[in-house]
């Protein structure tokens, strides 16, 4: 039951944030690629202080420094294959000199990015409790 408990918890925070902050997208509705690169940072910045301070750590407590290594190793080459797939998928319908579309591509791989990140975190609870 408690498994349940935290697998519903889990669903319902990793989707609140996003769906407010879609919410809060379309009612302000002004495109702003400053305010957008300055919230990508805010959430890239908050990952890695994630990262850093809690994954790693409490990773290094469960297991030894050469899985932690291969994981995070594995995590990078996962993203480099997204970015290319990214550019390799979406270069015909971008612009590689705009803004806005290396914006829209940085949003595409950060998605597809938090996507992947779901399936081993959603493992790790289950084997946790």
């Amino acid at each position: 039951m408690e498994v349940l408990k935290t697998t519903l918890l889990g669903l319902f925070f990793g989707t609140f944030g996003t769906t407010l902050g879609g919410i809060l997208g379309v009612v302000l509705k002004k495109k702003s690629n400053k305010f957008l690169s300055f919230i990508l940072a805010v959430a890239s910045g908050l990952m890695m202080s994630v990262i850093c301070f809690d994954l790693i750590p409490e990773s290094l407590e469960i297991s030894n420094i050469f899985e932690v290594i291969l994981g995070v190793l594995l995590g990078i080459i996962a993203m480099i294959f997204c970015d290319l797939l990214v550019d390799k998928k979406f270069s015909s319908k971008m612009h590689d000199n705009n803004k806005e579309s290396k914006l829209l591509k940085t949003g595409m791989i950060v998605s597809i990015g938090l996507a992947i990140h779901n399936f081993p975190e959603g493992l790790a609870i289950r084997i946790w409790f």
